[in-house]
């Protein structure tokens, strides 16, 4: 499966980086988050409940960070562990552009899953990841205190 989505954040580019890199930011943004953590520098743990009715499995995963360009872009790299579920791998490309006094955040992802996660039905699981993306910067902004306007993707 293949995302994307551009988003003005009405705050500076280092200031975006930042909050982007903030163990605490990511953690009151990402729904369900028990919690997250550095373990190197280019390597996070975390672990999320999620919400799929009557049942709220939790899921471990590590997040990798590489091709960094401080400030400017990184690829996001992550495996998530669901036990009897199965498991779930994305990977993000995230590039941010000085705009005015904002910043511009773009991103493209591709992301998959195995076992009982995808006998949800991949259209379930995909119409649910624009949703949460969405929902995440949101959080984001809320969390860094700027607003973050969702931009039309470039075509």
């Amino acid at each position: 499966m293949d995302f994307g989505g551009r988003y003005r954040v009405d705050a500076n580019r280092l200031a975006v980086w930042n909050a982007l890199n903030d163990a605490e930011v990511l953690k009151a943004c990402i729904p369900g988050c028990k919690a997250i953590r550095w373990v190197s520098d280019t390597a996070l743990e975390l672990e999320i409940t999620v919400n799929l009715g009557v049942v709220q499995p939790v899921f471990k995963g590590d997040l990798f960070l590489s091709d960094i360009d401080p400030a400017i872009s990184y690829t996001l790299t992550g495996q998530g562990r669901g036990g009897l579920l199965g498991k779930a791998q994305a990977s993000a490309d995230i590039r941010l552009i000085d705009l005015d006094s904002s910043t511009l955040l773009s991103f493209s992802a591709t992301g998959g899953a195995s076992g009982q996660i995808m006998k949800l039905g991949r259209a379930i699981v995909g119409n649910s990841a624009q949703k949460i993306i969405d929902g995440f910067f949101e959080r984001f902004g809320e969390a860094m205190g700027a607003r973050v306007v969702p931009l039309e993707p470039q075509l």
